[in-house]
């Protein structure tokens, strides 16, 4: 059923959020249970979920913890599983758990970067939608992914990473269509530069994590909160896509219009960092 019913309300709503131990899935845990959903919180991390679970009780939101591996498609059945268990029904899935990389392609040593990101950033979404499909149904819930504008267009030293979202983007799309007409509506929201640290735990050329990455001081980022207010605001609405930028909003039709000056962007914002 495309462009379904907002929601009057986010209070008792039942969601997972996946990476939901730091940054942008952190603050959105924070901000649903502002508005009094029940969340269930996945990443790796049992300690940092606790911490946000609790900050999520402190506000008003009831909060599980489910210490998940999105690439393992058992333990993502295992948190759905406990979802249903501590909340007996599922509205939204928010995918959220992503990792990135900075090296230039013709530089990578060690090419299970691409495996390791694909696997995280893509078939976690997958693994974990798949397995809270039929509960979404049964609620005429909402499947979200937080995608990025890499997803939209390639960037230099970031080629895994937008490979990964370009997928996430396809196959969300894909099942957007499939599911028209049976309750569950899909959005997807690209953000651009958050002031998060995931660019701290960057892959580089040789498949360990950077530790010093750059920063991105000079790029306007938005902070954590306003990206987390946009996602709630895009969860109410139920609304099919959400690109957070003017920029990344131009770009896609610059892209059809004058790719090559797209192109000529990228590599000045982000080729050289």
């Amino acid at each position: 059923m495309l462009g379904s019913t907002p929601y009057d309300s986010l209070e008792d709503r039942v969601a997972i959020i996946t990476g939901a131990s730091r940054g942008i899935g952190a603050e959105v845990a924070r901000q649903l249970a502002d508005q009094g959903a029940r969340v269930a919180l996945a990443a790796r991390s049992r300690e940092d979920l606790e911490s946000v679970a609790e900050q999520c009780r402190q506000r008003g939101g009831e909060s599980v913890v489910v210490p998940t591996d999105v690439t393992d498609e058992t333990a993502c059945q295992a948190l759905v599983d406990e979802t249903i268990d501590a909340f007996d029904g599922i509205d939204i899935l928010v995918n959220n758990a992503g990792m990135t990389m900075h090296a230039r392609f013709d530089e990578i040593e060690d090419l299970s970067i691409f495996d390791h990101i694909m696997q995280v950033n893509y078939l976690g979404t997958v693994y974990c939608t798949h397995k809270a499909l039929p509960h979404l149904k049964e609620r005429d819930g909402l499947i979200v992914g937080i995608s990025s504008l890499t997803g939209k267009t390639g960037v230099p030293t970031r080629s895994a990473y937008s490979a990964s979202k370009h997928a996430m983007q396809g196959f969300l799309d894909s099942i957007r269509v499939e599911l028209d007409e049976q309750g569950v509506d899909v959005s997807v929201i690209s953000p651009g530069f958050v002031d998060t640290n995931i660019r701290s735990h960057a892959l580089g050329e040789d498949g360990a994590t950077r530790g010093d990455a750059p920063e991105d001081t000079d790029r306007n980022m938005m902070s954590v909160e306003e990206c987390g207010r946009r996602i709630v605001r895009t969860i109410r609405k139920r609304k099919r896509e959400e690109v957070m930028t003017l920029t990344g909003k131009l770009g896609q039709w610059a892209k059809l219009l004058a790719p090559s000056w797209v192109d000529a962007i990228s590599k000045k914002k982000i080729g050289d960092d």
